[in-house]
């Protein structure tokens, strides 16, 4: 996933995803008020969901989910290390990427992990790309001139047909049942398929046809209606989606996480991270873009499986949960 806005001042580094600017909460996805209804006007639960999982309302919950598996071997052996720690606690698969078939096998051999899937309808690396999971000629729009997906989100929604993009998701998903990966939820990589009504709307069908939830977050709604107005009574929605765009020196990034994690409101959080090893293989594939290279992704690892991001969990009376958790609510 890509893009963040900042939350706060000049000091604050904890992000939202750029199409999520808010954290305001509708009446329909909130703890109180009379007769809240869904779109078409059926009456919505408005219990909180902590306290719909069996928590105290007030609880802090947080699920800390690995970005980009199957994007590299990098990206796959320093997540799956990450989840052997039990800190790193939940991950999401990118079908149409080249390592698809080692996270594939991992998860085979651990169904217990809590993986979904990364739906993917771009390729953003200069030198390293991939194409769709169907054949080309079906799904032409969601091409580039090179027979790549496109490179950015932007190309992405100016060109796509999203019947075209909905076949490509569907396909993704069924990929992943072919591999015999159960997978445990659905999100969009570079939040592709949050950025319109459309495609949106397309996400929820294969969602609900599938029985699976959808990475849908309360803060998201203000900068778009239709991420609200979509949803129906059965929709899992999160609080919070959040992730940490470090910058300033590598020696304070650490206390950048800390900081973020200390200040998690109550509700169900989903921190975002985005883990590698900093080695040749990613260097490599992302020389164009730095931002989210190895050594990025090596700090965040480094943080994310340390005691120290344990203790604060304890400190901060945080549970960890996971989205085979959200499930059984449904």
């Amino acid at each position: 996933m890509r893009g963040g806005v900042s939350t706060g001042g000049a000091g604050n580094r904890v992000s939202l995803p750029e199409m999520a600017p808010s954290t305001s909460a509708p009446l329909a996805h909130g703890q109180s008020g009379d007769q809240a209804r869904d779109p078409i006007g059926q009456p919505l639960d408005t219990t909180s969901l902590a306290a719909r999982l069996g928590y105290a309302p007030d609880a802090k919950l947080l699920i800390v989910h690995a970005d980009d598996l199957g994007v590299a071997h990098s990206v796959d052996a320093a997540s799956i290390k990450a989840f052997e720690t039990g800190l790193v606690n939940s991950g999401s698969i990118m079908a149409p990427c080249p390592w698809f078939a080692e996270i594939a096998a991992y998860a085979r051999s651990h169904p217990e992990t809590d993986l979904g899937l990364h739906l993917t309808l771009t390729s953003e690396w200069s030198t390293y790309r991939w194409g769709p999971v169907m054949s080309k000629d079906r799904v032409p729009t969601l091409l580039d001139k090179d027979g790549y997906l496109h490179p950015t989100y932007t190309e992405a929604l100016a060109r796509i047909d999203p019947a075209e993009a909905e076949a490509e998701i569907r396909s993704q998903v069924e990929r992943a049942f072919s591999f015999k990966i159960q997978p445990s939820h659905l999100d969009s990589h570079m939040w592709t398929l949050f950025r319109s009504r459309e495609l949106f709307e397309a996400l929820l069908r294969v969602a609900r046809d599938y029985k699976l939830p959808a990475l849908v977050s309360k803060d998201w709604f203000e900068k778009d209606d239709y991420l609200r107005t979509s949803l129906g009574p059965a929709d899992i929605v999160i609080d919070r989606a959040i992730m940490i765009h470090p910058v300033g020196p590598a020696d304070e990034w650490r206390g950048l996480y800390a900081d973020a994690i200390s200040n998690i409101a109550p509700g169900v959080t989903q921190m975002l991270v985005h883990l590698a090893y900093d080695d040749e293989e990613m260097r490599a594939i992302t020389v164009n873009q730095p931002r989210w290279g190895g050594a990025r992704r090596q700090r965040e690892f480094d943080f994310f499986t340390s005691a120290a991001f344990s203790t604060l969990l304890d400190r901060s009376n945080i549970k960890l949960i996971t989205w085979r958790k959200l499930v059984s609510i449904k």
